[in-house]
């Protein structure tokens, strides 16, 4: 009985009634519980939850009453409860995991300590304004594709690092505006400023992963100059290992004239001028002219890409060593070391410029440039049709008694 009532309440079962006909006879009727026909439409609608009988094999049998009982127990809804109305626990637990893990990334971060001692004044290489505001100091930490073969910083290296932070010193002041290092005044007046001569001291090359300190200021030099000079130090032991010194004078970006300073220019600078004395000792001796008779060596069809370029349209002045080592012998560049620079720029060259680099070699023979002692070279770098661009004169030394230097220092 109870496996009956259990069966008919999801398979309906059918009813039969007696009915007469029109003869007089009783006939079965049947009502079919999951059926329902409307009268109007003739059509027999099947109600959802209508289910047929089970078969097997085409047969009908008949389920037993523990699964039909069972059955009707997973598909009645569960109860609502306390328990089935609380949030997903997993899903909860994700985001207030993901919330301390970013809060405590944010906090790392503004509680941040440098590993090395030598980055504790500088750890991000932004640098900042010391000594009353008048020095802009930055760090540079050497990077593998600075160092050449000798696994020591090019002097390329240490030349964009004088650049950079050059300009750096300026944007730090509020100086700079749309130019490339020019004040406010300078570019309302079309003026730049373009370095004239160059001296470069290095005692000691740093190699990778090296950090340096690098000081830069400026001073006046005469009416119409600046003087910019140059401390670069090893972090780690404070020793100086490169010592820098620069003349500059302004050009109209419009004509490529020079131009004196005006009045308003000298208002904005005047206040960041140290009154201090070169950090190297002015060289006066004549840099020689070179052409082809007086050359050892001469490197043509010199031309600058698009990445040689400043934002001013001209050959960075960085360039012009590359251009210059150039034509210095491979014996030379192998077995001794730049220690000493002297440059003169005479004139700007463009995208379209092509250049001619002359090197005469002397202090020694030209056949034992590997085994010399002390070499010192003689440059220009000049135009295809013969107008100059920069002089220039290198001494060198033995990396053999640099190393040696290197060993005794440390």
């Amino acid at each position: 009985m109870v496996a009956t009532s259990a069966t008919s309440s999801f398979f309906p079962v059918p009813s039969s009634s007696l009915e007469t006909n029109g003869k007089g006879n009783k006939v079965a009727s049947t009502n079919f519980g999951g059926l329902n026909s409307t009268p109007n439409s003739g059509r027999m609608k099947v109600k959802p939850n209508a289910q047929a009988p089970p078969k097997i094999n085409g047969k009908k049998v008949n389920l037993p009453s523990s699964v039909e009982v069972l059955k009707a127990d997973n598909e009645k809804p569960a109860p609502r409860t306390f328990i089935n109305q609380l949030p997903d626990w997993s899903m909860l637990l994700a985001a207030i995991t993901t919330i301390f893990l970013a809060a405590e990334k944010q906090w790392m971060m503004l509680d941040w300590k440098p590993r090395r001692s030598d980055m504790i004044m500088d750890p991000f290489g932004l640098g900042r304004i010391v000594q009353d505001g008048l020095v802009f100091r930055q760090n540079f930490s050497i990077r593998s594709y600075e160092i050449g073969a000798d696994r020591s910083a090019s002097i390329e290296t240490v030349m964009n690092h004088l650049q950079e932070t050059a300009l750096n010193h300026v944007k730090s002041a509020g100086l700079m505006e749309n130019g490339f290092g020019s004040t406010p005044e300078m570019f309302k007046k079309n003026l730049i400023w373009v370095v004239a001569r160059m001296q470069v001291v290095v005692d000691k090359y740093p190699t990778w992963g090296d950090v340096v300190e690098v000081d830069t200021w400026v001073s006046q030099s005469g009416k119409n100059g600046m003087r910019r000079d140059w401390l670069v130090r090893d972090c780690n032991t404070g020793e100086i290992v490169t010592r820098a010194s620069s003349l500059w004078v302004m050009m109209n970006k419009l004509t490529r004239r020079l131009s004196k300073i005006p009045e308003e220019v000298r208002g904005e600078i005047e206040p960041y001028f140290v009154n201090s004395d070169p950090v190297i000792a002015e060289d006066s001796r004549k840099l020689t002219k070179l052409d082809d008779k007086t050359a050892d060596y001469v490197r043509s069809g010199l031309t600058p890409r698009w990445s040689d370029l400043d934002v001013n349209q001209h050959v960075n002045n960085v360039k012009y060593i590359g251009w210059i080592l150039e034509s210095a012998p491979a014996g030379m560049l192998e077995s001794q070391k730049l220690k000493s620079m002297t440059l003169e720029y005479r004139r700007e060259c463009g995208k379209d410029s092509v250049l001619q680099s002359l090197t005469a070699v002397s202090g020694c023979d030209v056949g034992n440039l590997g085994t010399a002692g002390g070499v010192e070279c003689q440059h220009l770098l000049r135009l295809q049709d013969g107008a100059e661009v920069v002089r220039g004169r290198t001494e060198w030394s033995s990396k053999t008694e640099a190393t040696t230097w290197d060993a005794t220092t440390s």
